[in-house]
């Protein structure tokens, strides 16, 4: 079997490959773009992408094509009517990134909450030297056990990060994007309902026609004075240049591990709002601790081996 890794880099150069080179003929490439697609394609039985789109055309050219591996959840990168229709086997990876992206939930908020870009500031610029005081407590902050926070998305990311804000003492609850999602211990709130009254705001929904866009400027102003906006879901799902207006307006803090395009654009205009230090961006990384892509790639492995097991009987 001839499999190639199509975008070797999204997976960091610290993963042993070994495992995987002894499924079939292994080739490598660290990024591939959507004119190197098709060549790389079309003579292996056995692909492996992240990001790299995989449409019906690329399908059709590949007529050695079986096995498509995501190295992901979402799927959204292969047409699956396609892969269906030409009989071509699509597996994805889930669960791999929850601890991942839970670490770095509160890694994000807590450097918010906390304010500590200004108070690092503080030390390197040396004003706290030329203080005379052993302290500096310029930029107040509270405990997040005062806090209430809701949960955009409450699967199994969601009810992670409910568990674990609770376990700070602060009071949970949730919106469903779908809205069939509304049986569970913490209190459900419409979308306007739960902005208006949280102090934290983290965002773990996918991407579709009913999240899109769902954060934008019919409903920022919702947001408290001081609340924290955290979108560690997708890209898309709030509209940075509503959320670079809001920031500019008044007090309000955020932080973003997901863009609409990634990696940003040079033009968008969260680079350059009035105050940098009420925004965090992180380059969609929440997910991609080194246990966290190891079991990704185990995933990856399995899925081949099961494969592969099933065509031999």
């Amino acid at each position: 079997m001839n499999i190639v890794l199509l975008d070797k880099k999204t997976l960091g150069d610290d993963l042993d490959l070994s495992a995987l080179a002894t499924l079939g003929n292994l080739v490598n490439y660290e990024t591939t773009s959507a004119e190197q697609t098709l060549e790389r394609v079309k003579n292996s039985e056995i692909i492996i992408s992240n990001k790299v789109v995989i449409n019906k055309e690329i399908m059709q050219q590949s007529p050695k094509l079986k096995l498509i591996c995501i190295a992901a959840t979402g799927m959204n990168n292969v047409d699956l009517n396609a892969a269906k229709e030409l009989g071509i086997t699509v597996k994805n990876v889930s669960g791999y990134s929850t601890s991942s992206v839970l670490q770095h939930t509160f890694s994000m908020m807590f450097y918010l909450l906390e304010k500590l870009e200004y108070y690092n500031q503080q030390v390197k610029s040396k004003t706290w030297s030329k203080s005379g005081l052993f302290t500096d407590v310029s930029q107040p902050f509270s405990e997040l056990s005062t806090k209430t926070w809701g949960i955009i998305g409450l699967g199994t990311i969601g009810k992670e990060v409910a568990k674990m804000a609770n376990n700070f003492g602060a009071k949970v609850y949730y919106h469903s994007t779908s809205g069939q999602n509304l049986k569970n211990e913490y209190q459900h709130y419409a979308l306007n309902d739960l902005l208006k009254n949280c102090d934290i705001v983290s965002i773990h929904c996918p991407l579709n026609e009913q999240t899109m866009n769902l954060i934008n400027k019919s409903n920022l102003s919702h947001l408290k004075d001081n609340a924290i906006l955290l979108n560690l879901g997708r890209g898309g799902i709030v509209n940075e240049a509503d959320l670079a207006i809001e920031l500019n307006k008044r007090a309000l803090y955020a932080g973003l591990d997901v863009l609409a395009k990634e990696p940003i654009e040079e033009k968008n205009p969260l680079l350059n709002i009035n105050n940098p230090q009420k925004l965090l961006i992180t380059p969609h990384l929440a997910w991609a601790s080194f246990e966290s892509r190891t079991r990704l790639l185990d995933g990856i492995i399995k899925n081949i081996e099961s494969y592969l097991e099933e065509i031999q009987l």
